[in-house]
């Protein structure tokens, strides 16, 4: 199958401004069911550098920087990926890890000798506003990937989606009491569930291919929660879905900030505008 995808951003500013360093999270990070087939990318004004760069995370991005005083800031990238089929329950995980958690009294799971590498994907303070309902997925459920298979399920069901064009995130706790958010405020609110079980879990920002879902999903955000002998797998609770190679990430970080496509500052001038459009088009099945 081969899309097509164009993401243009824009920023107006009131008067001049100069430009600080920007970092453009708009590297699609290596996936191995999708090609690069085809890419164009453009800054203007015309940056004074340009460079490949790569992040504590492992996220590869470009960093940019220029002279002089400007009253627009627009990027745009345009690339044809060539999609291969690829099954998200294509694993085995470590039944130890599973039964370990799955058995506590406490439904905690432990990761053992990675802990102090995943520290960062932790929770970082004990909460207990999502016990509840946790807990109660949990007695409906056959293990843990039935278990987040229903919970993803259980939030596209009950949540609303909404398109929020602010690049704030709401706080987890908010989202789960207004029983609505953006894509990002969902996927959020999941790796906060998940965190207070124990699971480290990780934030995605990057495009997402559905013919048959309406606007406002294309330029998306979802989760990654990581299972011993299964990696990093993703999930997606604004469409219940976990994802497959329909899903194109830009960036991860445990923090959601982090994976913002374009991330920069600018001096003088009162006032700054967005606009982004992302655009993604089936070339062929």
């Amino acid at each position: 199958m081969l899309i097509q995808i164009w993401h243009h951003t824009r920023y107006t500013y009131s008067d001049p401004v100069t430009l600080g360093i920007h970092k453009l999270y708009l590297v699609p990070q290596h996936r191995p069911y999708f090609r690069i087939e085809h890419q164009k990318f453009r800054v203007q004004p015309h940056p004074e550098g340009l460079n490949f760069r790569q992040d504590l995370a492992g996220n590869w991005y470009k960093q940019c920087w220029f002279t002089g005083e400007w009253s627009l800031l627009e990027i745009s990238g345009e690339w044809i990926f060539k999609l291969q089929s690829f099954n998200p329950f294509g694993f085995i995980l470590d039944k130890s890890f599973e039964d370990g958690g799955w058995q506590s009294p406490l439904f905690q799971f432990n990761y053992e000798e990675k802990t102090a590498f995943l520290i960062p994907f932790l929770q970082e303070e004990e909460r207990s506003g999502f016990r509840d309902f946790l807990l109660e997925n949990r007695e409906s459920s056959q293990g843990l990937v039935d278990f987040l298979v229903r919970l993803t399920q259980v939030i596209y069901q009950n949540w609303s989606h909404e398109i929020r064009h602010e690049e704030s995130i709401w706080p987890a706790e908010f989202t789960f009491g207004q029983r609505k958010g953006s894509c990002r405020d969902l996927a959020l609110m999941q790796m906060e569930m998940l965190r207070e079980l124990g699971l480290a879990t990780r934030f995605v920002s990057g495009y997402a291919f559905n013919p048959d879902l309406e606007d406002g999903h294309e330029l998306h955000a979802w989760l990654e929660v990581y299972l011993p002998g299964a990696g990093w797998v993703g999930m997606d609770p604004s469409l219940g879905l976990f994802t497959d190679h329909s899903y194109i990430p830009l960036a991860t970080h445990p923090d959601p900030k982090r994976t913002l496509p374009v991330q920069g500052t600018f001096s003088g001038g009162n006032d700054s505008q967005l606009h982004t459009e992302v655009q993604i088009k089936l070339l062929h099945k």
